[in-house]
């Protein structure tokens, strides 16, 4: 039995003869992310726990807890675990301590695991993976959440060679991001999930990209269930969007799928929506009312002094826990700045263990943003700076990061310098047309033809 199973969020599963591989597990219908704020959408089978927990090979494309989730990684002690070769080797010292068998798989070249499967890391600059598992002859192309810049043309360079090729990525309407995020007028900055984009446009967008020929939803299935981030449930993709828009000549094969790499077989298994009830913060250990102690404000001061950009480039952060306001100066524009409205536990959780996307992702801490348009916006480049770079790639200083960029070029190679070219082209087309407007989408599909 030669098969790949599909399964939870990102968890997918190969089998040669027996289960073999598993990559990114999160048993997110028992083990919670984002401090409670996430869970699974819908259950996972007990026999594909099993297949899971009887592998004998371990695979985490990043450290997001949807993907690396603290409590489901227990259950793999004992197991050989893979990682990607990153910049700063967060995971792997974060890991090998802990009694895992921790492997490091060295980037762009292919790995035998059997007979009849192998597999082959990209690493990313945003500290994330793109796994091209081969099995049965089959090309399985795992984006997750790290999308296919900086090296579509390498992809498209494998897949060619294979009659059969998959391409699985984070896909929907985009709540799986920052999305409470206010003006400085206090209005709510109305997320671009409202507007329900075409799932199956990001698809064939993708299939473009990668060369792929089918496509299976994945790293997509989660819901809210913290009481202040309940929300965003609104803003998550029902099943049957997926589909929509999608070009007919693509074949799509529904989530929670396998394929039969021997006979090309696909079998669809019923999945139990998991309904949640409601739960408060306090279960998660966030108190809305407790206060920072002067030993936590030293720390979140230590922690934003090291973050060069950040410091160089905002007038200030601001922290509102407990009600009361806490600004931290910062060397740049005294009008540019953020304000983060978030309980304490959660809060300086983040800052001892250096996850602060985490706090971004959950979406119950709400973000102001003081003269800037998004939390990306250059020069500081909040969300890189601090998550990306700092936290998980170990990169602080604009010298260490001007290295560690340079590295994932090297890494690139051209693929590097036709990203910038798009990303040109992109700024040259949006200067003619609003995004989400009729013209726009004529002129981006036919850039994207002419790519």
């Amino acid at each position: 039995m030669q098969k790949v199973a599909t399964t939870g969020n990102a968890t997918i599963i190969a089998y040669d003869g027996k289960p073999l591989l598993a990559t990114d597990p999160w048993f997110g219908d028992e083990d919670p992310a984002y401090f409670g704020s996430w869970v699974l959408s819908h259950r996972i089978p007990q026999q594909l726990k099993d297949d899971i927990l009887a592998c004998e090979y371990i695979w985490f494309s990043h450290g997001h807890p949807d993907h690396l989730n603290p409590a489901s990684v227990e259950r793999f002690k004992g197991k050989k675990i893979l990682l990607a070769d990153h910049v700063g080797s967060r995971i792997y010292e974060d890991v090998s301590p802990n009694g895992f068998d921790v492997t490091v798989l060295p980037d762009r070249k292919w790995v035998t695991l059997s007979d009849h499967v192998r597999i082959h890391c990209i690493t990313t600059s945003i500290q994330d993976t793109i796994l091209l598992l081969e099995v049965g002859g089959r090309l399985f192309i795992n984006l997750n959440d790290a999308g296919a810049r900086d090296c579509s043309r390498y992809i498209r360079s494998i897949s060619r060679h294979y009659r059969h090729s998959y391409v699985l990525a984070l896909s929907g309407y985009g709540d799986a991001d920052m999305i409470n995020i206010y003006k400085e007028d206090g209005s709510f900055l109305v997320p671009r999930a409202a507007k329900k984009p075409s799932v199956g446009a990001q698809f064939n967008n993708l299939v473009k990209a990668t060369g792929a020929r089918s496509v299976i939803p994945s790293s997509s299935f989660h819901q809210y269930q913290r009481e202040d981030s309940m929300w965003a449930q609104a803003y998550t993709t029902p099943f049957e969007a997926f589909q929509g828009g999608l070009d007919p000549g693509i074949e799509f094969i529904p989530p929670f799928s396998s394929v039969d790499c021997e006979t090309g077989r696909i079998e669809t298994a019923p999945h139990e929506e998991l309904v949640v009830t409601p739960r408060p913060s306090t279960d998660f250990g966030d108190d809305w009312t407790d206060q920072l102690e002067a030993a936590d404000i030293k720390k979140i001061e230590d922690y934003f002094s090291r973050k060069e950009p950040v410091r160089k480039h905002f007038g200030f952060v601001t922290f509102k826990v407990g009600g009361k306001e806490h600004a931290f100066k910062m060397a740049g524009r005294k009008d540019r700045g953020i304000t983060f409205e978030v309980p304490r536990g959660s809060l300086m959780t983040s800052i001892d263990y250096r996850i602060f996307d985490d706090l971004l992702i959950g979406n119950f801490m709400k973000t102001t943003l003081h003269g800037l348009a998004s939390l990306n916006d250059a020069p500081g480049k909040f969300n890189y700076s601090v998550a990306k770079y700092g936290d998980n790639g170990r990169a602080e200083t604009e010298g260490e990061i001007a290295k560690y960029l340079a590295e994932y070029r090297r890494r690139a190679g051209i693929d590097y310098l036709v990203s910038m070219l798009e990303d040109q082209s992109r700024n040259f087309l949006t200067r003619f047309a609003k995004q989400d407007t009729p013209l726009y989408r004529m002129m981006k599909q036919l850039y994207i033809s002419l790519r």
